[in-house]
């Protein structure tokens, strides 16, 4: 069993509310979940929808072809009808779009005069059409009562009952008159799953990492970090901050850093322009800072709330000067939540500005799991506090050392004063300008600290035939389609795919042989979501390997499963 079900509609009708709950229902049946959302940079109107798909087998990528289409408007059911596969159905409200379809593939349920009739006004027309989604599947309305219980608990009992009732009369409605329907959905396949998306995974790793001050300015799509983070603050003991612009929102995380605590800040790529003074700064002065770059397309404000890939490049080299940093990008909620914990690891350990670069594809895409293992969270304490700070002697705050790690102490636990500086400094953190000590700070904060970062740097993952003849490979956000795809082709073809989510420093190709897969390959395809090869680029830099394939997408919305099979078979 495999379905894609489909709302769609204007921003302001609830395609959010009815594709957020039809995605619980299924998570919690125990079906496997895979959601993304296309949505236009307005408050009302447009055209959006919101696309889930479940199966009772592990999915991570849409299908362009549609099971069942909610169409909230007319101009839904235009856009999306051809979409729909051979036993397709699509549900309206013909009285709300005024205008009723022939064939056997549409279902007329009247929404809104069920609801009014029940509840004596057209609020709960929404509680209708999940239920009616529900009736033509065939699954029973238990768990979405106990949903719509703990989402209205706080609204009182006659709430919960007027939603109950128009729930169930949706449901019988669809069951009584969808006589064409030909879903098949069979029950429970598992465990009911933890239903998360990438900007709550990023979230939900800062919180489980010790991350105690997060600070931004809201920018889509990167936006879901700090109001997932702020939705637990007063639980964990985190001050969340929102800055009055990007220039704030890092010298702020920067100055908790410095205080001593874990801090982190995000952004999308035109506010991380802007913070890339306090990269430097970060780079100067070795304060530990987390950055999430969420991106979206560009130049300037680009496509708001559409996807792409293009910040790679920008990343990697932003800032003036030379220092280290590390660039992490995760493929999928789960690395998602890893990652971030690792992110923190590094930053505090070797005193570095860490990037987790993220897109709003992942950002705002739901993956379903059983649930992530804590016992995989590190967290160590490297700052020189309470005692340990004062039974030192002296104390220097960018002390010369062979790995290049200076002893890090928190101001106002010792009876040492913590000094650092914008400017090149000494070991005490004074201004400096002879050249002897740049060049031993230098050594120092760059080359000492590389060697050992990139020791820490994992390999690309490796998924498929052992010795395929065709690689197919990715970063960050690509890793889910791209895995399935391998899955679909590897009956016809032997096909691997080799993911990217640890970017920078690039992983050893001498202590990692992952290269000589892709000179065996007879077929080294690099697929990406922006214009120039970014990676492609990247990795030719780093090993002197040269893509002759590429697929690259940069029109705002994401690789659909089946659309980059067939580019895939035409190249093959």
């Amino acid at each position: 069993m495999d379905y894609t079900v489909v709302i769609a509609g204007e921003a302001g009708q609830g395609l959010q509310t009815i594709g957020g709950i039809l995605s619980k229902v299924f998570a919690r049946s125990s079906f496997h979940v895979f959601t993304h959302q296309d949505y236009m940079s307005r408050i009302r109107g447009g055209h959006n929808f919101y696309q889930i798909r479940f199966s009772d087998k592990p999915v991570s990528s849409s299908k362009s072809r549609i099971d069942l289409l909610v169409a909230l408007n007319r101009e839904s059911i235009e856009i999306h009808k051809d979409r729909l596969t051979e036993y397709g159905m699509v549900v309206y409200d013909a009285s709300y779009v005024k205008k009723t379809y022939q064939g056997d593939e549409f279902l007329d349920v009247p929404f809104e005069s069920i609801s009014r009739e029940l509840t004596g006004s057209s609020l709960m027309s929404n509680t209708v059409a999940t239920a009616s989604v529900l009736g033509m599947l065939g699954m029973d309305l238990n768990i979405y009562e106990g949903i719509i219980k703990e989402s209205f608990k706080k609204k009182g009992e006659d709430i919960i009952k007027k939603n109950i009732d128009a729930s169930r009369a949706g449901y019988d409605y669809a069951i009584k008159k969808c006589l064409k329907c030909r879903f098949s959905v069979p029950s429970g396949v598992g465990r009911p799953g933890l239903l998360i998306n990438g900007n709550q995974a990023i979230g939900l790793g800062a919180i489980a990492s010790g991350c105690k001050f997060y600070s931004a300015y809201p920018m889509t799509p990167s936006t879901g970090v700090m109001i997932y983070i702020a939705s637990k603050a007063k639980e964990y003991g985190i001050v969340v901050e929102q800055a009055e612009d990007e220039i704030s929102a890092i010298n702020m995380a920067l100055g908790a850093s410095f205080a001593g605590v874990r801090a982190m800040t995000g952004t999308s790529g035109g506010g991380f322009a802007l913070m890339v003074e306090g990269l430097s700064l970060a780079g100067m002065t070795e304060t530990p800072i987390v950055i999430a770059e969420v991106q979206r397309p560009g130049p300037a404000t680009g496509l708001p709330t559409r996807t792409e890939q293009a910040d790679l490049l920008f990343l990697l080299y932003a800032g003036h000067g030379e220092f280290p940093r590390v660039v992490f990008a995760p493929g999928s909620p789960e690395q998602a939540f890893y990652l971030t914990n690792r992110a923190f690891e590094l930053a505090e350990k070797y005193q570095i500005p860490v990037l987790i670069l993220s897109d709003q594809y992942l950002a705002d895409s739901q993956w379903s799991y059983e649930g992530f293992d804590l016992s995989e969270i590190s967290f160590t304490d490297y700052r020189l506090r309470g005692r340990e700070f004062q039974a030192l002697k002296q104390y220097k705050r960018h002390l010369l050392t062979e790995d290049g790690i200076s002893p890090m102490a928190v101001p106002g636990e010792g009876e040492h004063v913590v000094v650092t500086d914008s400017d090149e400094h000494d070991e005490d953190g004074h201004i400096i300008e002879d050249a002897e000590t740049r060049v031993k700070m230098v050594n120092k904060r760059l080359k000492a600290k590389m060697e050992s970062i990139r020791q820490e740097i994992s390999p690309p993952l490796y998924y498929g035939d052992e010795r395929a003849e065709i690689v197919l490979v990715g970063w960050g956000s690509m890793y889910g389609i791209l895995k399935e795809t391998v899955d679909v082709l590897s009956s016809k073809y032997p096909i691997s795919m080799m993911h990217f989510s640890q970017i920078y420093p690039f992983p050893s190709i001498k202590e990692h042989d992952f290269m000589e897969r892709l000179k065996m390959a007879q077929k080294a395809i690099c697929i990406e979501q922006n214009a120039t090869g970014q990676f492609a680029r990247y990795l030719r830099s780093e090993t002197g390997f040269d893509f002759d394939l590429k697929i690259n997408k940069y029109d705002g919305r994401p690789f659909m499963l089946d659309e980059l099979i067939g580019q895939i078979e035409e190249i093959i």
